[in-house]
């Protein structure tokens, strides 16, 4: 009966190393994710910096203004370029 209890309990002591060393390699699987995850969360973090700088930068009002300017060829709006429109009678 001894050797059918030894047997037993070695067999579950073999499935119990099986089980560790699988949570091992599934913890060591999740940790190279996880740095993974957070390595790309940093480089998103930079780029949404650098996007928000752009913005910043080419939403300025000279910058618009320059542009408008030397590109379309407009002007600042004066009174005396300005025209009204009244309703006339019929």
């Amino acid at each position: 009966m001894s050797g059918k209890l030894a047997a037993v309990l070695a067999a579950l002591l073999v499935g119990c190393a099986l089980s560790l060393v699988n949570a091992q390699y599934q913890a060591r699987h999740l940790f190279i994710e996880l740095e993974r995850a957070q390595s790309r969360a940093r480089q998103l973090d930079i780029e949404w910096a650098q996007l928000q700088l752009d913005q910043s930068t080419l939403g300025k009002h000279a910058r618009i203004e320059d542009i408008a300017h030397r590109d379309l060829g407009m002007t600042q709006l004066t009174p005396a370029r300005t025209q009204y429109l009244t309703e006339g009678e019929e």
